[in-house]
């Protein structure tokens, strides 16, 4: 306008103004409302909204500060934010740097508690179905809590007192940034344990903490522990606060204990109780088999009385044997009389003089069969002059060609043999044709006998 002359600014001076009024002026503000839109960017810092039913303002947490949070943050959860208002020139906004963050009371928690429950409820977390059954006296007892509290001494002296038992205590954090992560691992770390390893693997698994607030008993409410806890092979007892607090990790387990002593006593039976009861079995078998065997000394001597005797029982076939021995002996004797007669009536058939005659004929045709088989024989003729050729290979010789054709020969004389060798240039007599026979006398010629 003319004649206006104040001094024009720039944009960034004015954004720089507004920003150290807004800090000086909000440097620590604590604001309540409800998260919205939600996100945690890749460096690990958080962005989120936080409402009412009349305002919006954003808000950042850095990562060192988002990394302590006791519990996980949702869109719909009602929180109290603690930190500075400051200004973020590049977009003319106003934000709040949250450097702490709690749940806005025990209603807030309750919600989240129940949202996250109902999640977990319908993946089958909590399945009665899926929860395994106890071991009735485990050997090995493994136990998540924390190693100075005295929930661990109570565990210790309770089972020390009922049954001694080999504990392995996984030490974690039990409240606080890390608590959720520190025990989840502990239970995966004894389901991951091989048996017969360095490190026992436990037949029973407790998780314990001693009482406290909502707030305090948060880790055993997180996802993570309550995923850990359902999906464990071994079975899992869940000890967390008193009575009446009731966490996630109780729905997750496999049996809920009021407190941690009560995980202990329901973890083992009472020694002195066991030895009781397997005396008064001891007895009772006892018992029963004498009770048995009187029984069946009874039932023996009643059929004792009902039984015959061993006259009785074995006369009849007494006397049956006596009688078939006399019988057989009758039998002997007309069979032996009848063998006697026989052999009398044998003998008068055979008389002396017969028996020369078939003596005599029989010695005659044994003669004439041993002067045929001498007759036969091809070595007696040597005796008279003759000799038996044979090849010297062996075979008896029958033509003159086949003597020229052995060229070695053998000739076999009564008292040896003489190795003679062929001329093959001899020739064959010629064959001379024989006269007919003359007859001696003018009588016929005798018929031959065919």
């Amino acid at each position: 306008m003319p004649g206006d002359n104040a001094m024009a600014i720039s944009v960034g001076e004015l954004s720089g103004r507004l920003k150290r009024m807004v800090e000086g002026e909000f440097g620590h503000v604590r604001l309540r409302g409800e998260i919205s839109g939600y996100k945690r960017a890749a460096s690990g810092h958080v962005y989120l909204c936080l409402k009412d039913e009349s305002a919006v303002i954003d808000g950042v947490m850095w990562k060192g500060g988002a990394a302590g949070l006791a519990f996980r943050p949702e869109d719909g959860i009602e929180v109290v934010a603690t930190g500075r208002l400051t200004t973020f020139p590049g977009r003319s906004k106003y934000q709040i740097v949250i450097e702490r963050k709690e749940l806005a009371g025990a209603g807030a928690l309750m919600a989240l508690l129940e949202k996250l429950k109902a999640k977990l409820a319908g993946e089958g977390l909590f399945d009665p179905a899926a929860k395994q059954p106890l071991p009735f006296m485990p050997r090995v007892i493994g136990v998540v809590t924390s190693p100075t509290g005295a929930v661990i001494r109570d565990i210790l002296h309770r089972l020390e007192d009922r049954c001694p038992t080999h504990v392995v205590v996984w030490p974690v954090k039990v409240q606080g940034a890390g608590a959720a992560e520190e025990v989840a691992a502990a239970v995966r770390g004894f389901d991951a344990l091989a048996p017969g390893g360095a490190v026992p693997r436990p037949d029973l698994v407790i998780v314990a903490r001693g009482g406290g607030s909502i707030e305090d008993l948060w880790a055993f409410n997180e996802e993570v522990v309550v995923r850990a806890v359902a999906g464990c092979s071994i079975p899992i007892i869940s000890a967390v606060g008193h009575e009446t607090d009731t966490t996630l990790c109780d729905h997750a387990a496999d049996l809920r204990a009021p407190t941690p002593t009560a995980a202990a006593e329901i973890a083992v039976p009472v020694l002195a109780d066991l030895r009781l009861t397997l005396d008064a079995m001891a007895n009772r078998t006892q018992r029963c088999a004498r009770r048995y065997v009187e029984r069946g000394r009874e039932q023996l001597a009643g059929l004792v009385r009902v039984m015959p005797t061993r006259d009785r029982l074995l006369g009849p076939q007494r006397q049956r044997l006596d009688d078939l021995g006399m019988r057989g002996d009758r039998a002997l004797e007309r069979r032996v009389a009848r063998a006697r007669g026989e052999l009398n009536h044998a003998a008068g058939a055979i008389r002396p003089a017969t028996l020369e005659r078939r003596l005599e004929a029989a010695r005659r045709r044994l003669n004439d069969v041993g002067r045929l088989i001498d007759s036969l024989n091809p070595d007696r003729i040597l005796e008279r002059g003759y000799a038996r050729v044979e090849a010297a290979a062996g075979g008896t010789i029958t033509t003159a060609e086949a003597a020229r054709g052995a060229g070695a020969l053998n000739l076999r004389f009564r008292d040896g043999s003489v190795a003679v060798q062929v001329d093959g240039s001899a020739k064959p007599e010629p064959k001379v044709e024989r006269a007919p026979r003359r007859a001696y006398s003018d009588k016929p010629e005798q018929p031959r006998l065919i």
